[in-house]
């Protein structure tokens, strides 16, 4: 399934400005804004060093790599995980783990690969994912006054972690999240490496043909199209049907090839009309923001304030569209359904101490720097990503998961895939799937999670070092695996009960937990029934012979006083008692 068009342009809201500065006119945006496909760059990095070449050497050693793998595809010009681990020296798991990662993040469903990594992907495909291995993340923006944040509020990590960057309590306190970088200037980081580096990756995905310069290198409509991986119109028009040179080609009569050089020209121009705009609009909302920067504004209103816009305000409103936000909630409960939830893909991000409800069908979902809370994620089609979240509880149903520097988090999962896990992680647990609501099944089945396949329990691990990210990456410190998860304890396992409020009406709605829980975990579930009967048994026959009791001190010839203190001692009793049935184990 192809990602989704975007929706409409929302209608332009008036909004009172404040008086202190006159406000530039905001630049006009280009007929069709290209931009970058956020998931090939969010969700298709992974941390394995031999899929990560020197930027010098980028374009060579990638030719030689693409020359390797030819030769191993099949007529159709597709490749499996063995020709992979072949042509990159790597262990046959890594590079099935590169294809699957692969085929979670490509624009379109390819039916020749599987989402685990099994069957083969298209050559094109594999060298345009090897490429933006070499991407570098954007890091935070420096703090005016870092010296004082860093005096206050050091940058070490609490659990003596040496690679690790702030954790999301200190990230909140040290208020840097303004310094992180958003959503729009990351936008226009992938846009810059993409115009910087198209030279290469048009080289590496053309044909040679006779001919002398430029001409020598052509690009077909079928391959211009697989740059759809890494770049889309913010309108949702197709780059064939964009580009002048393809554009309302017969289907019966396919366009003639292209040089690439024509094909560079062109994205390059679109590439800079769409960093003009993004760069004014973003300079634009700077300068919006240094005029209330020095404004006090309370906790509570900065909370109230958060509340009341799960989704960010101002830059382009096509930076957005496909993506729905919950952002910065603390002691709440959000909760929101197919109806409330816009695109494909969900980000929760620096919420605390709050519990969150994503009950729809979506392909991504990024959880990030939150703590002591609980994140519900119904049904994710791709991949989930939970990165830098501490004493947080994620229950998830989706195809695959990546976690990534977390602290003390319960994982309570149904994925089809090995979880994997990389970063600097500690004290992690995972369990199985724990709750449900009741379009959970259409959901499962309209993304395509299989709730008979359950490997909660098998991460795959990697390094701790990302060399994406230069926070986690310093210099001269050598990699080693991440610390894995443990399976949470049976006895501490617990159902996850979402409010029936919550739901609507649908008719055949889901009525338990669609995962199969583990025989131990049934073991213990099914000795806590027993003890909470045996508790209720117990308790009621005692309080019978309380009441046996009761009626043998009111017909007793004392006096009131000394019937009043008989009860209480009575009642005191039976209280102490009470307890006594949750001290067997599983209660304590």
């Amino acid at each position: 399934m192809a990602d989704d068009p975007l929706d409409p342009p929302p209608e332009p809201q008036p909004q009172t400005l404040p008086a202190v500065a006159a406000a530039s006119p905001s630049p006009s945006p280009p007929p069709l804004l290209l931009r970058p496909r956020r998931e090939a760059f969010e969700h298709g990095l992974l941390p394995i060093p031999k899929l990560i070449f020197p930027e010098g050497t980028l374009a060579h050693t990638l030719a030689q790599v693409k020359d390797k793998l030819a030769s191993a595809a099949d007529g159709g010009g597709r490749v499996a995980a063995a020709a992979l681990a072949e042509a990159l020296q790597i262990p046959h798991e890594q590079a099935a783990l590169a294809l699957a990662t692969l085929a979670a993040v490509l624009p379109a469903d390819d039916p020749a690969l599987d989402s685990g990594g099994g069957g083969r992907a298209d050559l094109r495909d594999v060298l345009l994912f090897l490429y933006i291995q070499s991407y570098k993340r954007l890091v935070p923006r420096a703090h005016k006054d870092s010296p004082a944040v860093t005096d206050v509020w050091p940058s070490t990590s609490a659990f003596d972690g040496y690679l690790s960057a702030l954790s999301p309590i200190q990230l909140v306190r040290s208020n840097s999240r303004r310094f992180m970088p958003s959503q729009a200037d990351e936008e226009i980081h992938q846009l810059s490496y993409l115009q910087k580096h198209m030279a290469n990756i048009l080289t590496l995905l053309a044909d040679s043909v006779e001919g002398e310069g430029d001409d020598s290198l052509v690009l077909t409509m079928e391959t211009f199209e697989h740059l759809g991986f890494l770049l889309k119109f913010s309108e949702g028009t197709p780059l064939s049907q964009a580009a002048t040179f393809f554009a309302n080609s017969d289907p019966d009569m396919p366009a003639a090839p292209v040089p690439a050089a024509q094909v560079h020209d062109w994205i390059s121009q679109n590439i800079s009309a769409s960093l003009e705009f993004s760069t004014e609009k973003s300079i634009s909302k700077e300068v919006s923001q240094q005029v209330t920067s020095d404004i006090d504004v309370t906790m509570a209103d900065a909370n109230a304030s958060n509340a009341r816009n799960s989704t960010p305000t101002g830059t382009n409103p096509a930076y957005y569209r496909n993506t729905t936000f919950v952002e910065g909630f603390s002691k709440t409960s959000v909760v929101k359904h197919a109806s409330d939830v816009k695109g494909h893909s969900v980000k929760v991000l620096n919420c605390h101490e709050s519990v969150i409800y994503i009950l729809a069908p979506l392909k991504y979902a990024t959880v990030y720097g939150c703590s002591d809370a609980t994140v519900v994620l119904g049904a994710i089609g791709k991949v989930v990503k939970v990165e830098h979240c501490e004493r947080v509880h994620i229950i998830a149903a989706a195809k695959w998961i990546c976690i990534a520097n977390c602290r003390e988090c319960i994982f309570y999962l149904g994925v089809n895939h090995q979880p994997l896990i990389v970063g600097d992680n500690h004290k992690l647990q995972v369990a199985p799937f724990n709750t449900y609501y009741p379009q959970l099944g259409e959901h499962l089945a309209k993304v395509g999670v299989d709730p008979a396949i359950n490997k909660w329990d098998q991460p795959f691990v990697l390094g701790v070092v990302d060399p994406h990210d230069s926070l986690s990456h310093p210099a001269g410190v050598s990699d080693v695996q991440a610390e894995s998860a443990a399976r949470l304890d049976p006895d501490l396992f617990t159902n996850f009960m979402i409010p029936s409020w919550f739901g609507t009406e649908v008719q055949e709605p889901t009525k338990c937990c669609p995962f199969p829980l583990p025989e131990i975990y049934c073991a213990s579930q099914s000795k806590k029934i027993f003890l909470i009967q045996l508790c209720v048994y117990t308790i009621h026959i005692q309080l019978a012979a309380l009441e046996d009791i009761r009626r043998t001190i009111r017909e007793l010839q004392i006096d009131d006083n000394r019937k009043k203190e008989l009860t209480n001692a009575l009642h005191a009793q039976f209280k102490d008692w009470l307890y006594v049935p949750f001290a067997y184990d599983g209660f304590a």
